[in-house]
C-alpha cells in the first residue's frame, strides 16, 4: 500500500488543500475559499513527480477532504454508544479512504498523459460521475454541490450535479494549463456561467396549486424514538399537530414517523384520519407482509385505511439491508442478513410516481437517501407537478450531515424544474420552489408544523430531465478523445 509513497510532506499540502476544499459544502458554503483550494489541489497533482507520487497525492487530497464532509456519518454508531460507539472511527475512515481511491485513480489517468492538469480534471470528473453509480452509489459531497446557494447551481438543470462538478474541475484546472491565457479563459467561463444561471432564475414558474400543505416535525430523537414509552408521545405530538386548526388540506408525517405496523393496529390509522378531520395525511411507516418489511410511504384515506403506498427501493447498504443477504439464504441457508426473512429491508419496485387526485397532483415520492441520487429522481415516470422528500435525518447527526442531504435534495428540483417538499423527523423541514430556493422552513431541531397555503408551481423540465447524464459523457468522451490525439501528436 505504501508503494512509492512520496513522503508526508508531499501529501500534506494536497491534504490540507482537501480539507480547505470541504467548506464548500453545507453548512458553511465557503465557495470563495474552497475554490482556490480545488486550484491548489489540481497543481499539486499535476506537479507531483512520478506516476506513484501523483496517485498517492490525489488519494491524500480525497481522504482529507472526505474524512471532512462524511464527518456526519459517526452518527448512527452513538445512538447506542455502548454497543456501537467503537465502530464509529473506523467507519470514518474506512468510507473517507474508500471515496479517496476513485480520485486516487483519477491520479493515475491523469500520470499518463503530458497535460497533467486537464486530464486530472478530466479523470476526476469521470470517476465522481462512477461514485455516484459504483456499488449502488454514493454521490455524497460531490464538487459541484459547493455551488448550491449560488446561481451556478442553476447549470444542472442543463448537466446534472455531476456535469457541474466536471466543469468546476475544468475552470479550476486553467490556471495550470496555461497561465497566458488562464485569466481571460477563467472570467469568460465564469461570467457566462453566472448569466445562465442568473437567466434561468428569472424563468417564472407556472402558477401554484392552490392546496394547502401541513409539513410535520416531531423533533424525536433517534434513541428515543422506538422506545415504548416515548413512541406514544411522539404519535400524540404528530396527532396534535395534525389536528391544529385550520386543518390543511394534506397533512405530511416524516419517515417511519408511524412507531406501529398499520395493519395489526387499525385504530392508528382512524387515530390519524379523525385528527386530519377526514383530510388525506401521508405517513412516514413500516409495512410488512408476511417475512418481508419495507420503509413506505403511505396516503392514509379519510376512513383511515392505507389507499396506496411507496416503497423505498434503493436502500442504504449495511443500514438497511445487507447486501447480497437474500443469496448468501439462498445458496448457503445464511439467515441473518437475508430480506425475505426480514432480517432487512425489502427494496420496492423502482422509481414511482403517486396520483394523490386532481387537487394534489402527481408527486415523484422519496424517502430519505433516495433524494441523494439525480439518476433515480429522472428515471421516475413522467408528468410528477411536485416531489416529496420525507426524511430521518436524525441519523445525520446535528452539525454538517441533515444540511449536506438537504442542499443536495435542493439540486432534485433544480435538475427536474418542480418543487420540493421536505419532511424531516428532525433536520430540515422545508419547501423549495423549481429553482431550488426555500420558500418556507422549520427551524432546526425544533417539533412544530409548517403550514404552506399552496405548492409552488413547476417549470418546463430542463434538459437534464430530457438526457440525463448523455451531455456529460459526451463531454467526458470530447475530452478524453482531445488529450489522447494531443499525446499522440506529443510523441510523433
Amino acid at each position: 500500500m505504501t508503494a512509492g509513497f512520496p513522503g508526508w510532506r508531499t501529501v500534506a499540502l494536497p491534504a490540507g488543500a482537501g480539507l480547505v476544499l470541504a467548506t464548500g459544502q453545507a453548512p458553511l458554503g465557503w465557495v470563495w475559499i474552497a475554490f482556490p483550494a480545488l486550484c491548489l489541489l489540481i497543481h499539486a497533482v499535476a506537479r507531483a513527480q512520478g506516476r506513484a507520487a501523483m496517485i498517492w497525492v490525489a488519494w491524500g487530497g480525497g481522504f482529507a477532504y472526505f474524512c471532512a464532509t462524511l464527518g456526519w456519518i459517526v452518527s448512527p454508531f452513538f445512538v447506542d454508544p455502548v454497543r456501537h460507539g467503537w465502530m464509529a472511527p473506523f467507519a470514518l475512515l474506512g468510507m473517507a479512504a474508500g471515496m479517496a481511491l476513485f480520485w486516487a485513480l483519477a491520479g493515475w489517468a491523469a500520470s499518463m498523459s503530458r497535460h497533467h492538469a486537464l486530464a486530472f480534471a478530466t479523470a476526476l470528473g469521470a470517476a465522481e460521475l462512477a461514485r455516484g453509480y459504483v456499488l449502488t452509489g454514493f454521490p455524497w459531497a460531490l464538487i459541484g454541490h459547493m455551488w448550491i446557494d449560488t446561481p451556478f447551481a442553476q447549470l444542472a438543470a442543463y448537466v446534472g450535479p455531476s456535469g457541474l462538478t466536471l466543469l468546476t474541475l475544468l475552470v479550476a484546472a486553467v490556471p495550470i494549463i496555461t497561465y497566458r491565457w488562464a485569466g481571460p479563459i477563467v472570467g469568460v467561463a465564469a461570467v457566462a456561467a453566472f448569466a445562465a444561471g442568473t437567466a434561468r432564475l428569472d424563468l417564472p414558474p407556472g402558477p401554484p396549486r392552490d392546496v394547502s400543505l401541513r409539513l410535520v416535525q416531531p423533533n424525536a430523537e433517534q434513541h428515543l424514538k422506538w422506545d415504548p414509552d416515548q413512541a406514544r408521545i411522539i404519535f400524540d405530538r404528530q396527532l396534535a399537530l395534525t389536528a391544529a386548526e385550520p386543518v390543511a388540506d394534506l397533512t405530511i408525517w416524516p419517515e417511519t414517523a408511524l412507531p406501529y405496523l398499520l395493519d395489526r393496529t387499525p385504530e392508528v390509522g382512524q387515530m390519524i384520519a379523525d385528527a386530519a378531520q377526514g383530510n388525506p395525511v401521508i405517513v412516514g411507516l413500516q409495512r410488512v407482509d408476511g417475512t418481508r418489511g419495507w420503509n413506505s410511504m403511505a396516503l392514509i384515506a379519510p376512513d383511515g385505511t392505507m389507499a396506496q403506498h411507496y416503497d423505498k427501493w434503493h436502500l442504504v447498504p449495511f443500514g438497511e439491508y445487507i447486501p447480497f443477504g437474500d443469496v448468501a439464504y439462498d445458496w448457503f441457508g445464511l439467515q441473518a442478513f437475508a430480506s425475505q426473512l426480514g432480517a432487512s429491508y425489502a427494496a420496492g419496485s423502482g422509481p414511482a410516481v403517486m396520483d394523490l387526485g386532481a387537487r394534489l397532483g402527481t408527486i415523484i415520492p422519496l424517502i430519505c437517501y433516495e433524494a441523494v441520487f439525480p439518476q433515480d429522481v429522472n428515471a421516475a415516470p413522467d408528468g410528477a407537478n411536485w416531489i416529496l422528500q420525507i426524511t430521518n435525518d436524525a441519523w445525520f447527526g446535528t452539525l454538517t450531515g441533515p444540511w449536506q442531504h438537504a442542499a443536495q435534495a435542493r439540486f432534485r428540483a433544480i435538475e427536474q424544474g418542480l418543487p420540493l417538499v421536505r419532511v424531516a423527523n428532525t433536520g430540515i423541514t422545508a419547501v423549495y420552489d423549481a429553482h431550488g430556493r426555500v420558500v418556507q422552513d422549520i427551524p432546526f431541531g425544533t417539533a412544530a408544523a409548517l403550514d404552506l397555503p399552496a405548492i409552488p408551481g413547476a417549470l418546463p423540465p430542463p434538459p437534464y430531465a430530457h438526457f440525463g447524464e448523455m451531455p456529460v459523457l459526451m463531454l467526458l468522451a470530447g475530452l478524453a478523445l482531445g488529450l489522447i490525439a494531443a499525446q499522440r501528436r506529443k510523441v510523433a
